[in-house]
């Protein structure tokens, strides 16, 4: 699904990306940690070029988003984005936060759109949620709705960034808990997280960053029990 080849970036003088390889398979979850500034999330905003890449491809189903052709407004449609901070609009209900973007972008009629949002907020849990403003909500519902909104437009890979770091710690278990039925259901997910337990629960393959490289990575209980190099083994025994 996705193919990511010599990728780096730099702002000014400060290379955050140096030579990123990595693939993601279809239905797979990866999970990328790693201390804060290592680039786990440049990495996964150039996934949809919300940063652009000095060098390297990304290709996600074969097509590059670096190709001058390539429309990337069509890309992003398949490859939703969940962000730290929920990014909801403040003015519009919950419901109305979700059925924006395929109304405006999929052209849907208002009646499927808001089908489909009323089974999500369902599959979330907050269905009872529907006609309330953002600000009403808790960070954890906030989240969950965010997630709702990525799920609206049928997306085939979903990108989280950090989706708990926002939150406080007894609504981290409700977000989770919906990013681990997505996994189950076979989405194609790439997840920056703190979270060790999710990591090594729902993580199909780990991946550890470390000054803008990827250190290591593989199946969770080899890159979590065996670490093969010692900066993992510091950082793990830093977290876990």
């Amino acid at each position: 699904m996705i193919e990511v080849t010599g990728l780096s970036k730099s702002f000014g003088e400060h290379t955050v990306l140096r030579d990123i390889n990595m693939t993601v398979d279809r239905q797979e979850v990866v999970v990328i940690i790693g201390p804060s500034g290592s680039g786990k999330s440049t990495l996964l905003r150039c996934l949809n070029l919300l940063e652009q890449p000095q060098s390297g491809d990304i290709r996600i189903e074969g097509r590059s988003l670096l190709d001058k052709t390539t429309d990337i407004r069509e890309i992003r449609t398949e490859v939703g984005m969940v962000f730290q901070q929920f990014n909801l609009f403040p003015h519009l209900k919950v419901v109305d936060n979700i059925t924006l973007s395929p109304v405006r972008v999929r052209n849907w009629p208002l009646e499927q759109a808001r089908a489909k949002a009323m089974e999500l907020l369902e599959k979330v849990g907050l269905p009872e949620k529907a006609a309330a403003y953002p600000a009403s909500l808790s960070g954890g519902q906030s989240q969950r709705v965010a997630i709702a909104r990525a799920l609206a437009m049928e997306p085939k890979i979903l990108l989280f960034d950090e989706p708990t770091s926002a939150l406080d710690p007894e609504m981290v278990g409700e977000v989770l808990g919906v990013m681990k039925a997505l996994a189950k259901e076979g989405m194609t997910m790439v997840v920056v997280t703190h979270e060790m337990g999710f990591a090594r629960e729902v993580g199909d393959r780990v991946v550890f960053m470390e000054g803008g490289v990827i250190v290591e990575q593989g199946p969770p209980e080899e890159l979590f029990d065996k670490p093969k190099n010692e900066r993992t083994r510091a950082f793990l025994s830093r977290v876990l």
